[in-house]
């Protein structure tokens, strides 16, 4: 019978044999299951039923400092025994080992996987998905996390773009699943929007021409700077800001192009609906100027109702050459409602409507030959508006400033705020005219010039001025007559500027008088002779020309 010593003894021999066996088949390169036994500082000690415990460096966890005794985890075997005696793991080669397998055998490219970004690298991020995983920063979708530094350390979804299983590597996008996120999203709320609806927004873009609102869902709506206010504003910050939270009315929207169309103004009554009873015909209102245009000014009378006042509309009879030089932005004055147009928003103001029209009764006033006084207020070419009374201008016609003198234009013999004496030609009540004349203060002279300057009579003159038709010679004190060219005997290819000068004096014969047209043709030819003169002679303007 075998002692009990050697009993024993040979338990022992067996147990040892049995682990040697169990142990042979655990090579290098294999992939164990182990529990974590022991945390000293860097180092997880970690037992994996072999005859020493292996050693993981702390920095392969993904998530260190959550590890704790008696954890299990995968290790892979690099080495059985080092110089120290130690068993050499790997946890984080054992689970890429897995991970790799576990996407060649249940993923492709194109399939969703979800990962945890695990840190930024040059161009994009590292993404743990069982191993890493590389995510291009123009597929990070980084804006809608709020940036790059938002991304590290959070779990999302992902596409898997590529798997090239020669490098072992993996590419993935997070755009893809953003983008189709947001387009659910988005159809998702255009299939709950309706016109009318009131919704809260985000601006995110201010232009010109409007404001860009992110109602959310990734839906972005244009807000037109027509629809942010019923009155005037010159450019949309004058309403709101980027970032400003505001309150929209969703005015038209089209679901296949995901287009949103805003309003602002929409949520407040449109002020034009009530404006028959505010501003009726007739209604005297207060307002401001916001805008001059040449053909006149707009008032505002509320915020959304304007009201042109037309130039035509300032005054019954003082001509404006421009509003500017009457009015000011933002300055008050008072108008009249003339017509209102409701339905084209369209409002007339008038301003000379506030005053009596001094026009009516003119008739009864002032008659046809009434001499006036008045003052000069405006100078043209055809001749001069002569303010009679306040409101009533009357024309002076260049025609009817003298009766002898030729003159080109009134700035001659007038200067603006004379002061003037003239005589009523003509009063047209109907039509707001009223004709002066200055020259009917005195006699007409063309009896006594008619008789003075009678054909055939030879006269002393002075050269005033030379046309290409001929030369005007002043008889005596703003009295001319025209010596045309056909009746100056000058050498062929010599001009009138060649022979006369302007002061030069001459000795002329009158060969015809016209005293109704007020005209005295002179002649060269024959001046000193007994020959007869004809009296058909060409007859030309001795008044307008140059």
């Amino acid at each position: 019978m075998m002692k009990t010593e050697d009993k024993q003894t040979n338990e022992v021999f067996d147990l040892a044999a049995l682990y040697e066996k169990s142990i042979s088949n655990v090579k290098e390169g294999d992939i164990l299951p182990g529990f974590v036994v022991q945390i000293d500082g860097k180092d997880v000690l970690v037992d994996i039923g072999y005859k020493s415990e292996g050693v993981v460096h702390r920095s392969e966890f993904m998530d260190p400092d959550n590890i704790k005794i008696g954890d299990k985890i995968d290790v892979l075997l690099e080495t059985k025994e080092n110089d120290a005696g130690m068993v050499i793991l790997s946890h984080e080669k054992a689970r890429k080992l897995k991970g790799w397998q576990n996407i060649i055998d249940n993923y492709k490219e194109g399939d969703p996987i979800r990962g945890k970004v695990a840190r930024k690298v040059r161009g994009g991020f590292m993404v743990d998905i069982g191993l890493e995983a590389f995510l291009p920063a123009s597929l990070s979708a980084m804006q809608d996390a709020g940036g790059s530094d938002n991304l590290e350390g959070k779990i999302y979804d992902f596409r898997i773009v590529k798997i090239n299983i020669p490098r072992k590597n993996i590419v993935l996008s997070r755009k893809e699943i953003v983008d189709e996120k947001r387009k659910e999203e988005k159809q998702n709320i255009l299939e709950t929007l309706n016109k009318g609806d009131v919704v809260k927004g985000i601006v995110r873009n201010i232009t010109d021409f409007g404001a860009f609102v992110d109602i959310g869902g990734g839906i972005t709506g244009l807000l037109h700077i027509t629809d942010m206010s019923w009155g005037r504003i010159a450019k949309p910050t004058d309403i709101m800001n980027v970032g400003d939270e505001v309150e929209v009315v969703i005015l038209d929207f089209d679901k296949e192009n995901t287009k949103v169309s805003l309003g602002y103004k929409q949520k407040t009554t449109n002020p034009w609906e009530k404006i028959s009873d505010k501003y009726p015909e007739g209604a005297v209102v207060e307002g401001k100027v916001v805008n001059i245009m040449p053909y006149g000014i707009f008032l505002e009378l509320e915020e959304g109702i304007e009201g042109l006042i037309h130039i035509s509309e300032f005054s019954w009879s003082k001509k404006v050459t421009h509003p500017s030089e009457k009015f000011k932005i933002g300055e008050k004055i008072q108008a009249m409602v003339l017509k209102l147009d409701k339905d084209n928003q369209k409002l007339s103001l008038g301003l000379k409507q506030l005053q009596a029209d001094p026009w009516v009764g003119l008739e009864g006033r002032y008659h046809v030959s009434d001499k006036v006084t008045g003052k000069v207020n405006t100078l043209t070419d055809y001749g001069a508006f002569i303010e009679i009374e306040p409101g009533i201008e009357g024309l002076v016609h260049v025609s009817d400033l003298s009766w002898t003198k030729r003159i080109n234009h009134p700035k001659e013999v007038l200067k603006k705020g004379d002061d003037i004496e003239a005589v009523i030609l003509n009063v047209d009540e109907q039509n707001r005219r009223l004709a002066l004349g200055m020259k009917q203060l005195l006699t007409n002279p063309w009896d006594d010039i008619s008789k003075k300057y009678a054909s055939g009579t030879i006269s002393d003159g002075k050269v005033t001025n030379i046309t290409n038709f001929g030369v005007f010679v002043e008889l005596e004190k703003d009295l001319e007559g025209l010596l045309h060219v056909s009746e100056i005997d000058i050498d062929p290819g010599k001009k009138l500027e060649d022979t006369f000068k302007v002061g030069d004096a001459v000795k002329v014969k009158v060969i015809h008088i016209d005293g109704i047209q007020k005209k005295i043709a002179l002649s060269l030819k024959n001046v000193g002779t007994d020959k007869e003169i004809p009296t058909n002679a060409p007859l030309l303007p001795t008044e307008g020309a140059n």
